[in-house]
């Protein structure tokens, strides 16, 4: 991997720690000192890619980016760019398993958790601020949610209106199947 490394108008591509150093030196408002050189050394060895911004002195820095670009043309024109990672199936997968279940219909007894914002009134101050709070309840139900329209209806009218509810897809919401509910008939 190699360095780009940028200083206001100076600029380089060099191969190694070594070669990015001697370019560091050559500046003379840079003071590399010993930490620097082995932030360097351990920044040019690592596997992050992020690009590492070092401070020379108060709101100003240089910059050392990790390229695959041979030459300065070729990162300039961001030849070395590495391709995004399009999201695994897998990814999709489970997103789709989520929805799928959410909305399956299965009548009986369920059980189901939300986190939300609750807009609650402050005594010392007089002013309203969020807090969150944790809420679970046991409803009767035809899928996941049903259960969580129906939790989301009973706190409606229970709390501020101005407190926010998470999205039923989200991860702020979870159910639980826990069974049938007894007919008259299977009594």
């Amino acid at each position: 991997m190699n360095l780009y490394i940028r200083y206001f108008d100076k600029e380089t591509l060099v191969y190694s720690a070594e070669e990015a150093l001697d370019f560091l030196c050559s500046i003379p408002e840079i003071n590399v000192d010993a930490a620097m050189e082995k932030d360097v050394r351990d920044y040019a060895n690592s596997d992050v890619c992020f690009p590492k911004r070092y401070k020379v002195r108060p709101r100003v820095y240089f910059i050392m980016i990790k390229t695959t670009a041979q030459n300065m043309a070729d990162f300039k024109q961001k030849k070395a760019v590495r391709p995004m990672m399009a999201p695994t199936p897998e990814r999709r997968e489970l997103a789709a398993n989520v929805a799928t279940r959410l909305t399956e219909t299965c009548e009986g007894w369920y059980e189901g958790a939300l986190d939300f914002k609750r807009v609650v009134m402050v005594p010392s101050t007089g002013k309203h601020e969020y807090r969150d709070t944790h809420f679970e309840a046991r409803c009767k139900a035809v899928s996941g949610l049903d259960c969580y329209n129906r939790i989301v209806d009973h706190l409606r009218h229970r709390v501020d209106p101005r407190s926010q509810f998470p999205s039923a897809k989200g991860k702020n919401f979870r159910f639980t199947y826990l069974g049938r509910w007894k007919e008259e008939a299977d009594l």
